[in-house]
């Protein structure tokens, strides 16, 4: 059976969008998730959504309990998660408003804790040195970008995010200096939302949704919050339909081997005292 996680923001709560929708507060081991888990079903298919800032968009990138959100989702026996985050383009060829399936990243975070095996009390034991060579799920990325091209949506179907601390964007110095390392997105929660996903052993995915240019751009001057969740929310009624399109083929396909590959990956990755 396919459970399917959805973390998110803008459009995603939409009451219309559910079937047989439930909200459920929870706790976990590592405090609580970021709002209420909304349970229900799409496309007839299982799923769980959660807003990663909270409903009211009042939560900052640093202060996210990222374990509590993954580790939410996991015990309301999510078996794989999707989703959907806004970046500043930093390439001239991802314009405003395209969509990009990323396949890599680059951590600038520094205040964040990226794992489950921290060795605090009621806390997963051990030290789990997980691999991140390939951290984005190339099966459910596949799925993502060819439901957008089926809906004719721009999709750009893989690309490096490079994630900030936050919550203040980036000078016009260090925009630069992403673009020349090979970056195409920039944003806040990529990490260690991906990180955490893989510890669980859960196939992971971000449908990323092009809001600005950044700041590297000499003639657009400097992005703000208002350009930003402009352009947010008229992308998140396409990022809804691709969600809700991808939901069933999500479902149809068979996922045995990769979580099986997860789940070996992450027994040979972690070592438990003795």
């Amino acid at each position: 059976m396919v459970k399917i996680g959805i973390i998110g923001g803008t459009g995603l709560e939409k009451p219309d969008l559910l079937k047989n929708r439930q909200e459920k507060y929870v706790d976990t081991p590592f405090g609580k998730p970021s709002d209420a888990l909304i349970i229900g079903t799409i496309e007839g298919v299982e799923v769980v959504i959660l807003s990663r800032h909270g409903r009211r968009h009042d939560i900052n990138p640093t202060n996210v309990n990222f374990r509590a959100n993954l580790f939410a989702l996991k015990e309301e026996g999510c078996t794989l998660i999707v989703v959907t985050t806004a970046c500043g383009s930093l390439q001239e060829q991802i314009k405003p408003g395209d969509f990009v399936v990323p396949d890599q990243f680059i951590d600038r975070t520094t205040k964040r804790i990226q794992t489950f095996y921290d060795g605090e009390p009621d806390h997963l034991k051990g030290v789990c040195h997980v691999p991140m060579a390939e951290p984005f799920c190339k099966e459910l990325r596949e799925i993502i970008a060819e439901t957008c091209c089926e809906l004719s949506l721009v999709c750009h179907r893989e690309g490096t995010v490079i994630c900030i601390e936050g919550p203040r964007y980036s000078s016009k110095a260090e925009s630069k200096l992403f673009r020349s390392w090979g970056a195409d997105l920039i944003n806040m929660t990529i990490v260690p939302e991906v990180v955490l996903a893989a510890e669980l052993a859960l196939p992971y995915a971000s449908l990323a949704i092009a809001t600005d240019y950044d700041c590297w751009r000499e003639h657009d001057g400097h992005v703000d919050v208002t350009l930003v969740m402009e352009n947010l929310r008229s992308s998140s009624q396409h990022a809804c339909r691709v969600l809700k399109a991808a939901i069933s083929k999500i479902a149809s396909f068979d996922w045995t081997k990769v979580q099986q590959e997860l789940r070996k990956q992450i027994e040979v990755a972690v070592s438990h005292p003795e």
